[in-house]
């Protein structure tokens, strides 16, 4: 059984390392961060940071059965603009997080997808996970992505915290 509490946990160490990529990024010139590198579904850092920002919150609405639409990454041009929008999300997701029991986490829940008539039965911690889990995947790509442009990335794992 996954409790609120250690989601939460899992929450807060997928943001420090998200954190950490975000750091290298805001030292690299704004042109390589818009640079598109092919090969990615994202094809650009700024669109890989926004989208994983976005998937956080399309999870966390579909969760509560709210409806949602995706940031345009274009909206969000630098670093410091992709922080702020993190910051609304992670907040949001807290909110909900809060709302919920450890019973209410493992119990599973019917989300219906706006754009068809296609339903899924998960549990809120399944989709938690695969939400949290996801963004560790594209900081995964964000890593790569800078290597390609000539600015790798130092480490951006849980070493170091607590």
């Amino acid at each position: 059984m996954f409790t609120v509490d250690g989601i939460r946990q899992f929450h807060r160490w997928t943001h420090l390392c998200f954190g950490r990529a975000l750091d290298h990024l805001v030292t690299i010139p704004l042109a390589a961060y818009t640079r598109d590198v092919p090969g990615f579904g994202s094809p650009n850092l700024r669109d890989q940071v926004i989208h994983c920002i976005n998937c956080e919150a399309f999870w966390v609405h579909m969760l509560q059965g709210v409806p949602f639409t995706d940031d345009d990454p274009s909206r969000f041009p630098t670093v410091a603009d992709a922080r702020t929008l993190e910051g609304h999300v992670s907040a949001q997701t807290l909110s909900y997080l809060s709302s919920l029991t450890d019973q209410r986490l493992n119990t599973s829940t019917t989300l219906r997808f706006s754009e068809s008539d296609t339903a899924a039965v998960r549990t809120p911690a399944l989709i938690l996970h695969h939400m949290l889990t996801h963004a560790f995947h594209h900081k995964g790509q964000i890593a790569a992505m800078c290597r390609i442009l000539g600015y790798p990335a130092p480490d951006t794992d849980l070493n170091n915290f607590e």
